[in-house]
């Protein structure tokens, strides 16, 4: 069955504060998790709330994140009913300077997924995800490099978050400043803010004959 265009609204995901900027639409979801690759995922440990930023990918209706196998938030995914969490993803897109203080904003794209986390035990899901969590920063870089060994996969682990429960939020555009404020000497606008890479830098020990992989040079150009 095909996936419909939109994620369903539940109480959780529909902003109590102003709501018209939020979007379940699955194609925007998609494209602001895309974009990023650092989140910040929430639980509770011990009674008190926990915020840790990780790396994540998404696959298909599906978020993957990993970790240490000592990791609180990971052995608390690895029981059979799982850890609630709360996972966020936000872009800054720029700084929105109002006439008055109260008005100043900041532009953003931000998606929310509510959920339940599991812990990933199956080996061609877990090889799957974590290929996945690097092409996702670097697209291509999984097959240049070596691949975790026993010791290494014993180490980490992989816990997934389904795209069921998510919305995201957008804010664009200029400052709100309120009528009696327009004739006040002071600037008003939007500081745009980017994301660029600078070139790489080889590791001190690399054989110089080695050179700069094509797919480091389209990383560049894709996000100047």
């Amino acid at each position: 069955m095909a996936a419909t265009t939109s994620y369903p609204r539940t109480e959780r995901t529909v902003p109590t504060r102003s709501p018209e900027r939020g979007s379940w639409d699955r194609e925007t979801v998609h494209s602001i998790l895309d974009e990023g690759y650092i989140c910040h995922l929430g639980f509770v440990r011990d009674g008190a709330p926990v915020v840790l930023p990780t790396l994540y990918a998404r696959v298909g209706e599906r978020l993957y994140a990993h970790g240490s196998t000592g990791s609180p938030a990971l052995r608390g995914a690895r029981q059979d009913e799982g850890l609630p969490v709360c996972l966020t993803v936000t872009h800054v897109d720029g700084i929105v300077l109002a006439r008055s203080a109260f008005h100043h904003s900041i532009n953003y794209r931000s998606v929310v997924v509510h959920g339940t986390a599991h812990q990933v035990t199956d080996p061609a899901e877990r090889a799957e995800a974590l290929d996945a969590l690097v092409d996702h920063i670097v697209p291509g870089r999984a097959d240049d490099s070596r691949r975790a060994n026993a010791r290494e996969l014993a180490a980490t682990a992989v816990i997934r978050l389904d795209l069921a429960e998510v919305s995201a939020k957008i804010r664009t555009g200029g400052p709100n400043d309120d009528d009696a404020d327009l004739e006040l000497p002071h600037w008003s606008g939007v500081l745009p803010v980017t994301r660029g890479y600078g070139p790489p830098i080889p590791a001190d020990d690399l054989d110089p004959s080695i050179a700069v992989p094509a797919y480091l040079g389209a990383r560049q150009e894709s996000r100047c």
